[in-house]
């Protein structure tokens, strides 16, 4: 559980309807509700944040979320990505940490993002940027599929890098290694996001269409938090039908 703590936290749910793999996915049904109203409600339940907000270019989530009794804001500029369009959001707010939740993982949970928040609260805070989650993957088809990101990380737990595909490349069979996929969601201090969003992106960003790899090309420290937690994000729509059946 995460001790009460001075900063004042806030969670931003980016939310971009033409979603270029699965158009339309967060205003898809799942289970009576859509994809994003369950993403918002399961941020809010948690009990972690001084403020839940919605950021979208969508006239349809925007009208969703007000509908839904939701903090929500429409974003004014176009953007390439979900971070760019929350440091709009969160420019001129009064806030010490950011947490953004991807709008297709609408299965977060609280365990989970309190042990994110954690990492900024311990010693060695002062040197963490942003912190994010990784999970363990067993599953050859999940370690090569390229809709899943993975990331390694030094014995600091530190990223060195993120991928969409297998890495690290395993030349070596009989080596120890365990991959892990990244979570999309992330707790930034509000510096490092301004940052971010003032900087260019460079070419192996371009390549990887990764946002967080921005980041580390400039030198910033990411915290990796291990999660046992297995969550699923909505970037196809077989993706859709597995979460239908998770809620049941």
């Amino acid at each position: 559980m995460t001790e009460p703590s001075k900063n004042r936290i806030i969670a931003m749910i980016p939310a971009r309807y033409k979603a270029s793999r699965f158009p339309g996915k967060l205003m898809k049904d799942l289970n009576g509700k859509t994809v994003i109203t369950r993403t918002y409600e399961a941020a809010v339940n948690t009990g972690l944040f001084d403020e839940v907000y919605v950021v979208t270019d969508s006239g349809k989530i925007f009208d969703e979320i007000v509908n839904e009794g939701g903090h929500v804001i429409r974003s004014e500029k176009e953007h390439e990505c979900g971070s760019d369009r929350i440091a709009e959001a969160v420019e001129h707010m009064d806030v010490d940490i950011v947490v953004n939740v991807q709008g297709d993982e609408p299965f977060i949970d609280k365990e989970s993002l309190s042990k994110l928040l954690d990492v900024f609260n311990q010693e060695g805070a002062a040197e963490i940027d942003l912190a994010s989650l990784k999970t363990p993957l067993t599953e050859s088809d999940d370690i090569t599929n390229p809709n899943n990101v993975k990331v390694i990380t030094g014995n600091d737990d530190f990223a060195l890098y993120f991928s969409r595909f297998p890495i690290p490349y395993p030349r070596d069979t009989s080596a120890d290694v365990t991959y892990y996929k990244h979570i999309g969601i992330y707790a930034f201090r509000k510096s490092a996001l301004m940052d971010f969003y003032r900087l260019p992106m460079l070419p192996l960003e371009a390549a990887e269409k990764i946002e967080c790899i921005r980041y580390l090309e400039y030198g910033k420290k990411i915290k990796m938090v291990e999660t046992s937690v297995k969550s699923i994000g909505i970037d196809t729509p077989e993706d859709l039908e597995k979460a239908r059946k998770l809620l049941g």
